[in-house]
């Protein structure tokens, strides 16, 4: 039996999308329901939030980065083991890139494709009936999907609710919830959004203080009532969504390395490889007993000067790259390069395995879905396969150094095939986050 499912979304970023949907998956497993979580679109952090709110794996849906086999894949095995999908929207509803008609990377796209119903989650500070015009534009912006009902979040006084309520009242659209401001329903963030799960402090207990929140304020009965089944069929093969760099992988993973789509170690893990975790932070090396080293992303930045610190990991890296690949992705790529300059200008020493040396003292943000094309053979494929991913940082390059460069880089909206990233030897990196092969 497949589980039905719901898309927790909103007309814009900074509603309260995650927060409800932590609260909702937390409130259903609570009642007793074996509950999924899913993301639309790039992200990291809040698939991590999911699992421990859910207890289950979570994943990323996305309609861009992700050939169909794999999305059907990612929702089959979500669906085919819960009671109910809460998948959770990025950005607005309808915010993509331009592209082929369902697949922009959209939320709105999932949700057509699942065959999903949509909850919006409307921000009401600032307004009342006008509330209303907002959600009727979503309900009739895109004919493939259905807007069941509403949350309404930051709500000011019983007042406020009524006068929102009639807006809502008049198109047609049920109230399935009412939260009011309570700033104790934030989780803590930082520059690239949720400071993580695992960093969380007291997270279950904030878990569970936003189930008891949802609890009181949303019609849990009707939340559920509004699922919709999950129209989508599983794929007739595996769709790996990258090949497996090596057969025994050395993946850093602590608080400076942890950014790995859950999809992506899946399918390494399904093409026969061993994921073998070790800690820069905890200066450890790779495990010699591995063929392939992989720096992910995350936040080096916070702990630059406790890696220039552990000569231990940085002179293990440095040996295994003599004999063996080592990628670095986003964060791994600034610890794989020559320095990395923190927040307030100090210069840390890294492996300086690549010439490229980062700052994080001159910020500018990068953020967008990329096309590249690989220059060379190397872990992630042979020279001339095209990957789909994205970049979301805010470190700047200070100086390149004179490396070969990793891949040919494109944007969706029609730039110029632009040189990224470094090679040297068995040792690779970018600030690209790779998510598929390209179809």
């Amino acid at each position: 039996m497949t589980a039905r499912g719901l898309i927790i979304a909103a007309p814009r970023s900074g509603s309260g999308k995650t927060t409800i949907t932590l609260g909702l998956q937390r409130a259903l497993v609570r009642r007793g329901l074996i509950v999924r979580g899913l993301k639309c679109g790039p992200d990291y952090i809040d698939p991590a939030f999911h699992a421990a709110a859910t207890g289950a794996p979570s994943a990323n849906l996305d309609s861009y980065a992700m050939p169909g086999a794999l999305l059907r894949q990612i929702a089959q095995g979500a669906a085919g083991h819960a009671d109910i999908v809460i998948a959770e929207g990025s950005m607005g509803l309808f915010d993509g890139v331009p592209g082929e008609a369902g697949h922009t990377g959209a939320s709105a796209d999932i949700a057509a494709l699942m065959g999903w119903p949509v909850v919006l989650v409307i921000d009401v500070s600032g307004q009342a009936q006008s509330a209303a015009a907002i959600a009727l534009g979503c309900m009739h912006y895109d004919p493939r999907i259905t807007i069941a009902g509403v949350i309404l979040n930051k709500v000011a006084s019983e007042r406020h609710q009524r006068l929102v309520g009639q807006g809502m009242a008049r198109i047609g659209l049920p109230v399935l919830g009412s939260l009011p401001r309570e700033a104790s329903l934030i989780l803590p963030e930082r520059h690239l959004g949720l400071v993580q799960a695992g960093e969380t402090e007291d997270l279950f207990a904030r878990l569970d203080a936003l189930a008891d929140a949802i609890a009181a304020a949303v019609d849990l009965d009707a939340v559920l009532a509004a699922a919709g089944a999950t129209t989508i069929a599983a794929p007739l093969a595996p769709a790996p969504a990258l090949p497996a760099p090596g057969r025994r992988i050395a993946i850093a993973r602590d608080a400076a390395f942890s950014f790995v789509y859950p999809h992506v170690e899946a399918g390494w893990r399904a093409a026969g490889a061993e994921l073998v975790p070790f800690s820069p932070l905890a200066n450890e090396p790779p495990p010699e007993d591995c063929d392939t080293c992989w720096l992910p992303g995350g936040y080096p930045e916070l702990h630059a000067d406790r890696i220039a610190g552990a000569a231990r990991f940085l002179d293990g890296l440095r040996s295994f790259a003599r004999t063996r690949p080592v990628h670095g992705e986003c964060g791994g790529y600034m610890v794989l390069g020559r320095s990395l300059i923190d927040a307030e200008g100090v210069a840390h020493a890294m492996a300086r395995l690549l010439g490229v040396e980062t700052s994080f003292a001159k910020r500018k943000m990068n953020l967008g879905y990329r096309r590249a094309v690989l220059q060379a053979d190397g872990p992630l494929g042979q020279a001339g396969q095209a990957l789909t991913g994205h970049e979301f940082h805010y470190a700047t390059i200070v100086a390149a150094g004179d490396d070969a460069p990793f891949a040919m880089v494109t944007d969706p909206h029609g730039s110029a095939p632009a040189p990224a990233g470094s090679r040297r030897g068995h040792v690779t990196g970018s600030f690209f986050h790779a998510i598929a092969l390209a179809p």
